[in-house]
């Protein structure tokens, strides 16, 4: 089919956290809930596109997080070289979803409007704000802006036949997720509009947010996008690797199928 695609996370990084971190209003409960990271890959008979680039080794030591594996490992390990990498979806200027800066040369990078806007303007005056975003990293857009690379959307766009982004807001105010037709159906990578599956399922919202309003809905946007609540994949939940399957033997733990049924 010419609109069908194979799916793929890849987890790079890890970080521990106790669960009250992760919800407004902390967790009763007080447990180990730790965020994986993610680049996700999606490979199909319009080439290949990955989303979002992740953070580096110097990143992860400033910001005390754990690199498990370099990107560029995992895209080697399904066989993707990032120098020929065409396409690049940012689904928003965090620095753990646009790092590795200079890993795809050739690559443009689909943006929404609102994120760079956010990014570069009156909100960053603002320490609070600030604090998920790293100016080098805006910078660096920027300047592939002037270097006509970067494509900018607003709001709903299709990139291919079988492959659209959605502009969400919520954890950041032009935060995009992708939907993305499958041969289980339409999946939905939602990167930061759900971090974990309890966020969506039980309908709360993560610390870092320009909006609670936009996220709430934005998980209603998610669902409406997707074949089922199975078809939409949360941003940062390890679980993700327990429900998919292995990309094949040698990456277990490390690399799933998104375009397969879970397990569970």
């Amino acid at each position: 089919m010419t609109d069908t695609y194979d799916v793929y996370a890849i987890r790079y990084g890890h970080h521990d956290r106790q669960s009250p971190a992760n919800f407004i209003g902390g967790d009763p409960h007080d447990i180990l809930q730790p965020l994986a990271y993610f680049v996700w890959a999606i490979v199909g008979p319009h080439g290949t596109f990955i989303v979002d680039t992740g953070f580096d080794a110097a990143m992860a030591a400033q910001r005390g997080r754990q690199l498990l594996k370099p990107v560029d490992e995992g895209l080697a390990a399904l066989g993707i070289q990032p120098d020929a990498v065409e396409n690049i979806i940012v689904t928003h200027l965090h620095y753990d979803h646009c790092g590795n800066r200079d890993l795809f040369p050739r690559a443009r990078y689909h943006l929404q409007d609102a994120e760079l806007a956010y990014a570069s303007g009156r909100c960053m005056c603002h320490a609070h704000i600030r604090v998920p975003f790293e100016a080098d990293d805006v910078v660096a857009m920027v300047r592939k802006v002037f270097e006509q690379r970067v494509v900018f959307h607003d709001g709903t766009e299709q990139l291919a036949p079988g492959l659209t982004v959605h502009h969400i807001g919520g954890h950041s105010k032009g935060l995009q997720c992708v939907r993305v037709k499958t041969k289980r159906g339409h999946v939905v990578l939602a990167a930061d509009a759900s971090h974990l599956y309890a966020h969506m399922d039980e309908g709360r919202v993560f610390p870092i947010t320009y909006s609670v309003a936009d996220t709430l809905e934005g998980y209603k946007t998610l669902m409406k996008l997707a074949d089922s609540p199975a078809h939409v994949i949360p941003g940062h939940d390890p679980e993700v690797l327990k429900r998919y399957p292995a990309a094949s033997a040698e990456v277990e733990d490390w690399i799933v199928r998104l375009d397969v049924e879970p397990a569970t």
